[in-house]
């Protein structure tokens, strides 16, 4: 009878032991993404008086033109990515423009952990800007502008097609970042 009572005891402690042990959660995973090499090519049209270098892997679609600019957009269709550019000509109003710029990337404020800004300089083609990376969920995680302070205003905001997850995006954002400083530092004014 005692070894039945021991072999129920250790059994009972057993069970009881191992139902202290609370599981680990396990980490969301995310699919890997490959990026193929940067690579680019020349966007210029007679229309639009700038030209820029953007991926090859990237589409430039032209939307509406009237008198008061252009729009396009750099669509990465493997990405579900676009970067959404608009040109306005500065007619005395450079400081609106400015702020309206700046008013679209700080509206994103609320949900960024930091917004870094970088200053663009290119003396030899008149050519001076910013560039904004928004860290964390945001809309939009890079914006930025480009002018010459008398003729030329051109503005770019980076959008996914997809809800804003930082972590499952960052390969993504940094590909496409890096596309973006390579428009930033080839555009040029044409007229």
């Amino acid at each position: 009878m005692k070894k039945n009572t021991f072999i129920l005891l250790m059994i009972t402690i057993g069970v009881l032991a191992s139902c202290s042990n609370s599981g680990v959660p396990k980490p969301y995973g995310y699919f890997r993404i490959d990026l193929p090499e940067h690579r680019y090519t020349l966007y210029s049209s007679a229309a639009h008086p700038f030209i820029f270098e953007h991926a090859a892997i990237a589409n430039v679609k032209e939307l509406n033109s009237d008198q008061e600019g252009y729009w396009l957009d750099v669509t990465y269709p493997t990405l579900n990515a676009k970067v959404h550019c608009s040109y306005k000509p500065v007619h005395h109003n450079l400081r609106q423009l400015n702020d309206d710029a700046q008013e679209f990337v700080f509206k994103h404020a609320g949900m960024a952990s930091s917004i870094p800004e970088q200053g663009f300089e290119n003396p030899e083609h008149n050519v001076y800007g910013v560039l904004f990376e928004l860290h964390g969920n945001t809309a939009s995680p890079c914006q930025f502008y480009m002018t010459d302070s008398t003729h030329h205003f051109f503005r770019g905001a980076l959008y996914f097609e997809c809800a804003p997850n930082q972590d499952s995006l960052a390969p993504v954002i940094d590909y496409v970042l890096e596309d973006t400083r390579h428009l930033i530092e080839t555009l040029r004014w044409t007229r």
